[in-house]
């Protein structure tokens, strides 16, 4: 008679410590209203060793602006994008262009750089191959729109092991004595 509730009792002890607790840090990167300090780059972390992150655009010759993401994603895990987007918005605003896919590949930590996957497209989720302890997926974006002296990049969110999670806003603006954007806080 006792067994009866002695086993729901240890099975909702042992089933709440098998989720990933996590707290979002910083989703949003800009610390101050004028985002005055330039970031040499920005890691966001998220449960189950995966992360993204990313450093300082790059403006092209013909005026568009590229940007690099890099997802890492540890072996046996897996993160599901909940949109193909990632969308270049006014600080706290309105969307102000969608970046566009230039490249998308894949390598494990172990491999050479050379030996990579294109992707034509942003896939449905990131999956960590089996050689190595670490699976590197790279996406470089192009905007061809000229762009505020301020503004945001939100790449997707993630559904990792059936939980969604929250993405960063990495917080861009021009720096007068670089004379480039930046990341900034």
């Amino acid at each position: 008679m006792r067994l009866r509730y002695v086993v729901p009792a240890l099975t909702a002890v042992l089933l709440s410590g098998c989720g990933d607790s996590f707290t979002p840090v910083d989703l949003y990167m800009a610390k101050t209203p004028e985002c005055r300090d330039w970031q040499e780059g920005s890691r966001y972390n998220l449960p189950r060793g995966v992360s993204i992150s990313t450093t300082s655009p790059q403006v092209q010759a013909d005026g568009s602006t590229e940007f690099t993401f890099v997802y890492l994603v540890p072996r046996g895990e897996r993160a599901m994008f909940l949109s193909r987007e990632f969308l270049v918005t006014a600080p706290h605003g309105p969307v102000l262009a969608k970046a566009e896919l230039v490249s998308f590949y894949q390598r494990a930590t172990n491999s050479r750089a050379e030996i990579v996957d294109v992707i034509p497209k942003v896939p449905d989720m990131l999956v960590a191959g089996a050689t190595g302890d670490e699976t590197i997926w790279r996406v470089r974006l192009r905007v061809k729109e000229k762009l505020p002296e301020r503004y945001d990049v939100q790449p997707p969110a993630f559904e990792i092991a059936l939980t969604k999670y929250p993405m960063r806003t990495f917080t861009y603006r021009y720096f007068v004595e670089r004379k480039a954007p930046g990341l900034c806080s």
